[in-house]
């Protein structure tokens, strides 16, 4: 493995355009436009894809196409949870996503991080990412976005369009941007 793959994976400043980096997103790539071109009805076809593409999909869970991420295998999906159409999962830290999690169309889950004030970092395309972590029976409304970094609580509520840059706690309905606890459930 190197070097600037071990930084990613432990959180540390690395350069995106490291060679190992692009061929694993490569790869990702062409995994991802294998199950995006499958028919309605290939079910099983999109299994596989993503059997061979995720670091799990747990019993009873799916996604629709058309689905997104940068590597895959940083991406825990539990059980019986469901991934609605044009997801975008950027998995340069992992993503966990708990059993029995419904996420709507067109969420995204965001772990990377660029350089605010370090101008010349970002122009040589340094980046850090933190993890996402989304509870269990968790109802992501549509067009959510969560940034890195983010911990969603169990049986937590985001109404759709919310942009969550902080935790959620467990029990709530959250929306807004910023996302705030509207009430307690």
């Amino acid at each position: 493995m190197g070097e600037h793959k071990e930084r990613m994976l432990r959180g540390e400043p690395y350069q995106d355009g490291d060679p190992e980096l692009l061929a694993e997103r490569r790869r990702c790539q062409e995994l991802l436009d294998d199950f995006n071109a499958t028919r309605a009805g290939e079910e099983q076809r999109r299994q596989e894809v993503l059997g061979r593409l995720l670091g799990r999909l747990g019993t009873g869970s799916w996604i629709m196409p058309r689905f997104q991420c940068d590597y895959g295998y940083l991406i825990s999906v539990g059980d019986n949870s469901f991934l609605n159409y044009d997801a975008i999962l950027l998995d340069c830290a992992p993503i966990s996503i708990g059993d029995d999690v419904s996420i709507g169309p067109r969420v995204q889950l965001l772990t990377a991080l660029h350089p605010m004030t370090d101008h010349r970092a970002r122009r040589e395309r340094w980046e850090t990412a933190a993890p996402i972590s989304i509870g269990n029976n968790v109802w992501l409304g549509g067009g959510v976005i969560v940034c890195p970094g983010v911990t969603i609580g169990d049986d937590a509520v985001v109404g759709a369009g919310s942009v969550v840059t902080r935790d959620v706690p467990d029990r709530v309905f959250a929306a807004g941007n910023p996302c705030k606890v509207i009430r307690d459930l």
